[in-house]
């Protein structure tokens, strides 16, 4: 299992991450909205196929880190919505991400018991272009970290340092198929 997302075609990225916990522990800070905030975004979550995926993000609150000028529009605030495309607790977790003007994108998380630990899949389909494949693989990437932090209960990394070294890695990573 690599650390890095892999491109499975010009629309998609998937990442796995083996983490500490149990299955019904990571979906709690799936679907908790309490919890994801501490990693990911905040916001409703309408368990139920065509139910609202209401996703608020707050950087302010991830990391203590001076966001980056280009990022300043999503540091408190950004909201995402979406709706659930599949949902079959605590093993799958599936919505649209970002629905604007009929255009959206997919994550699906998959979850697989291995004892004490879970094995997460994340896959983001129906992504636009090169760009957003490489924005969304190193956020992504740094999310996951920092969930995986959170499970063991350790002082989470920062986010923005973390994420830039991971974009500018996928840039090098994602072929340029334009």
């Amino acid at each position: 299992m690599s650390e890095y997302g892999v491109m499975k075609d010009t629309t998609t990225v998937r990442m796995e991450r083996v983490l500490p916990g149990t299955i019904d522990d990571v979906w709690e800070y799936l679907t908790d909205s309490d919890k994801r905030s501490t990693w990911l975004a905040s916001g409703t979550m309408d368990l139920r196929v065509g139910g609202k995926a209401d996703l608020t993000f707050n950087f302010k609150r991830l990391t203590s880190e001076t966001t980056p000028d280009r990022f300043l529009p999503y540091e408190t605030g950004h909201q995402q919505s979406g709706h659930i495309t599949a949902c079959n607790p605590p093993h799958l977790l599936s919505f649209t991400w970002n629905e604007k003007n009929g255009r959206s994108s997919e994550v699906c998380f998959e979850l697989k018991s291995q004892g004490a630990k879970t094995l997460l899949i994340v896959t983001h389909s129906r992504l636009p272009n090169r760009t957003e494949m490489i924005s969304v693989s190193g956020g992504w990437h740094t999310h996951l970290g920092i969930l995986e932090d959170r499970l063991n209960q350790q002082t989470p990394r920062l986010f923005w340092a973390s994420f830039l070294k991971l974009e500018s890695e996928y840039q090098k990573r994602i072929p340029d198929f334009s």
